[in-house]
């Protein structure tokens, strides 16, 4: 067997030559693990192993250019892909058989696009679904595996034209580096056939009378040779994407556009060639220089308003340190992390998976995934997100989610869904766009009917003017751009946006209703005020009675005793300490027994009589009197009492604490604010009434309505909306899924319940209600720009039409006026970025 070919050294890529950086891929190519810089060229090295093609390495005289470079056609059918160590990095499993895939396509110039792909794959049986996104080229594929391989998708996807590949951050920025040079390419030679074009153009339109025959047909022929590569190269991508669109029976905005280029050249060859008529190289080239100029400056728009999905996609490392089970250290990829490894956070690094914290403590950056630039402290046992920036001190974390079980990859799956959903307005668009190009075409062959009976020497290139000008460019992208721009701007803000239909259906809410704990209040009971009874008995101060309290509740779970516990320095060492569940604490101290907990369980031990000897009884009168009387006391903006606790010995009750849920920072101006922009605000929670009625008191919320049950829950939004109410939901537990799933729009507190961020059609990261009227101010400014840019796009055309239609507006005028028109779209979109 004869050796492989060695063209490689050890730290460079097998199959292309590239420097490793770190990466660990490998393929096994005789007999030995051969390294590969990236997963594309692992897919073609394993593609190329399966289908025994060992040979093509063996004999090689030159290196691959890169991992996804052009190889022997049986390797086309894209089956490496299939290989489900590969699918690890990008295929999520989910139930019922159904994969889900994150992909990048190459080729996507416009919403017919789009249509296409989607239209093409939904037909593969086994495929569930299939979402594009024209902004940023990225695709969401569903499908059952038992049905049909992921590599008959991406074959179907390549037999129409485009090129499919498993999304990676580093491919996408490359495919819109590549994108970005071919474009310059295209109008560099546009422009510069139309600067030529132009002077013997020029000689032709001043010099026609006085210039001899000869001298005219050598500039007609200067101009069809510097004209001929703009058509065939410049011109190329309005030619196969009006191709691919026709040989799918399907009209899209290039059809038009390729028509009016072919037609004039055609015509232009011909006058050539034959020495008759005019010449009109100089439109050919003025309007492929424009239109092409229009869709650079149209693409770098759209890469900027997708740049905030990039940048989180970027946000994980390449590499880590892992501390191996003998407490050595590697470098490794963070593709090799697994549950249960440790790794070590150096102070600068990006954490590279979700873990707690093992050793260490240090202030972490969250601001990319929460929108909050303030540092948070972790230490021991926190939890840590990938993504997120250490900044002091070293960290050793456990790994306990990788890939696409982070939080991080849940976050980018939720912002992908939102905007590759399409809104009604965004499906209507798309749907107009389609007929619209058939109308067109219609009308420029009645143009060319009428204009050929009134003066046929202007008829043709009166349609070529139609053919152009009504392009419907701006008309797909008014809606597109515009919610991608906004989704962007609010992530950043800390309000990741998870389905497309929100910001349009925002824009209608006539009432706001919140969840009560941990929504208005953060759900963390604080110990607010206490009252101390000296026994006499070894208990000196009401400090030490904390302590003793904080000691009992050591081992509890509860929130009640976590809030004692936590509001003590130095607990008391308490022993034999007992939990009775929903009553309380009991423990020796010192020889002598205390308990802990509700007026049940101090009266259950010490008896009513003691009780009324030394209080009165335990009602809410004589506790508000004993609270009051405490120094300790708080302003009267605290909420209203929602539970309290008795310390006591067996001969009487030696404290009493008041512990108040926390009013949730920036809860009181969100509700000032909406009320401001005439929304009505409601408190719907399932807490005690008169808990609920004093912080709606608080807050100045217009109504209220206190100890529902989830189902009840769902009763009253149901009777809102009966009532004609628009009604936006904010919440945060799993209590609260059913009425965030019936409200129209839906929020979920970033800290609440997995199932109530999943069933929400928002989800607020920061935590921060002050960004819940910014969102409802950016939706409404979103639905006005959407409008402003169809009502351009509309205007324009049926302002263009005319002049078209009547010979005002020359072929290279309308190019003008409709890559204008498509720019101006997209940067009136690009003006949600600004509201940030």
């Amino acid at each position: 067997m004869a050796e492989p070919t060695a063209l490689v050294g050890p730290d460079q890529c097998y199959h292309c030559g590239l420097p490793l950086d770190g990466a660990a891929f490998s393929v096994i190519i005789d007999d030995a693990a051969r390294p590969m810089c990236c997963l594309g060229c692992k897919a073609v090295a394993q593609a190329i192993v399966d289908n025994g093609l060992d040979d093509f390495y063996r004999y090689r005289t030159e290196l691959s250019p890169k991992g996804d470079a052009v190889v022997p056609d049986q390797l086309q059918q894209f089956t490496a892909y299939d290989n489900e160590s590969i699918q690890q990095s990008f295929v999520r499993d989910g139930s019922d058989n159904v994969s889900e895939a994150s992909l990048i396509i190459e080729g996507i110039v416009c919403a017919a696009c789009v249509w296409l792909i989607e239209h093409q794959c939904q037909q593969i049986p086994g495929v569930f679904s299939i979402q594009v996104n024209l902004t940023t080229h990225r695709a969401t594929v569903k499908w059952d595996k038992q049905l049909v391989p992921l590599s008959h998708i991406l074959a179907t996807i390549n037999g129409i034209g485009y090129q499919a590949y498993p999304f990676d951050s580093g491919r996408l920025q490359n495919l819109h580096d590549e994108e970005r040079k071919r474009s310059l390419r295209r109008i560099a030679i546009a422009g510069i056939g139309m600067m030529q074009v132009m002077m013997s153009a020029l000689a032709l339109y001043i010099g026609a009378d006085e210039m001899g025959d000869a001298a005219r047909q050598m500039l007609r022929w200067a101009g069809l040779i510097i004209t001929t590569p703009v058509v065939i190269f410049a011109s190329s991508v309005f030619f196969k994407s009006a191709w691919r669109e026709l040989k799918r029976k399907r009209l899209g905005m290039d059809v038009p556009v390729s028509l009016a280029i072919i037609a004039t050249f055609s015509a232009s060859v011909w006058a050539t060639i034959t020495d008759t008529g005019e010449v009109y190289f100089d439109s050919v080239t003025m309007f492929t220089f424009f239109l092409l100029l229009g869709r650079y400056l149209e693409m770098a728009a759209r890469h900027r308003a997708g740049k905030v999905a990039d940048e989180l996609v970027r946000l994980l490392p390449a590499t880590t340190t892992r501390i191996n089970p003998d407490n050595s250290r590697s470098v490794v990829s963070v593709s090799e992390l697994q549950t249960e490894d440790i790794v070590l956070i150096k102070p600068g690094e990006t954490v590279p998976a979700d873990g707690l914290v093992l050793q260490g403590e240090s202030s972490v950056n969250e601001a990319m995934l929460t929108g909050e630039s303030m540092p948070v402290l972790k230490a021991r046992d926190d939890v840590l997100s990938g993504g997120t920036v250490n900044i002091d001190s070293p960290l050793q974390m456990q790994v306990n989610a990788v890939g696409e079980s982070t939080v991080l990859s849940s976050i980018i799956r939720l912002l992908d869904r939102a905007q590759l959903e399409k809104p009604a307005i965004a499906k209507l668009a798309d749907s107009v766009a389609a007929w619209f190009v058939l109308g067109i075409l219609v009308l420029a062959t009645l143009v060319y009917s009428v204009w050929s009976l009134y003066d046929p020497e202007k008829a043709f290139w009166i349609t070529i003017s139609v053919l152009v000008v009504t392009c419907p460019c701006a008309l797909s992208l008014a809606t597109p751009v515009a919610l991608t721009t906004s989704t962007s701007s609010l992530t950043r803000m800390g309000m990741l946006t998870t389905r497309g239909h929100t910001l349009e259906s925002l824009s209608k809410v006539t009432d706001i209703v919140f969840d009560k704990t941990g929504t208005l209040t953060t759900g963390q009971l604080v110990l607010k005020r206490q009252k101390a009874f000296l026994d006499g008995a070894g208990i000196t101060s009401p400090q030490q009675l904390l302590d003793l309290a904080a000691g009992l509740e050591a081992s509890s779970e509860h929130p009640v005793g976590r809030a004692i516990f936590n509001a003590s320095d130095s607990p008391l060492r308490v022993e034999n300490s007992r939990s009775v569940p929903g009553y309380g604490v009991e423990g020796r101290y010192q020889g002598s027994d205390f308990r802990i907990g509700t007026s049940k369980f101090i009266t259950e031990w010490l008896g009513d009589e003691l009780i009324d000897k030394q209080w009165g009884g335990l009602n809410s009168k004589t506790l508000q009197h004993s609270l009051s009387d405490s120094s300790d006391s708080s302003d009267s903006s605290d909420l209203a009492i929602p539970n309290v606790v008795y310390l006591a010995s067996k001969k009487q009750i030696l404290a009493v604490y008041e512990l108040q849920d926390q009013l949730r920072a920036g809860a009181e101006g969100c509700i000032h604010y909406l009320r401001e922009q005439g929304y009505q605000t409601t408190i719907l929670s399932g807490d005690r009434h008169d808990v609920v009625e004093g912080l709606a008191n608080q807050l100045h919320v217009d109504n209220f309505a206190a100890e529902r049950l989830p189902n009840e829950k769902l009763a009253f939004l149901k009777q809102l909306q009966s009532q004609g109410s628009v009604v936006l939901m904010v919440g945060d537990g799993v209590n609260d899924a059913p009425v965030l799933a019936g409200a129209e729009v839906s929020v979920a507190m970033g800290e609440g319940s997995q199932l109530a961020q999943v069933t929400a059609d928002m989800v607020l990261m920061s935590n921060n209600l002050t960004v819940l009227p910014q969102v409802t101010a950016m939706a409404g400014k979103t639905r006005n720009i959407i409008r402003q840019n169809l009502s351009w796009a509309l205007g324009y055309n049926l302002l263009a039409l005319p002049l078209a239609a009547f010979g005002v507006l020359a072929p290279w005028m309308a190019a003008i006026g409709m890559s204008f028109s498509s720019l101006l779209v997209v940067l009136n979109a690009l003006r949600l970025k600004r509201e940030v």
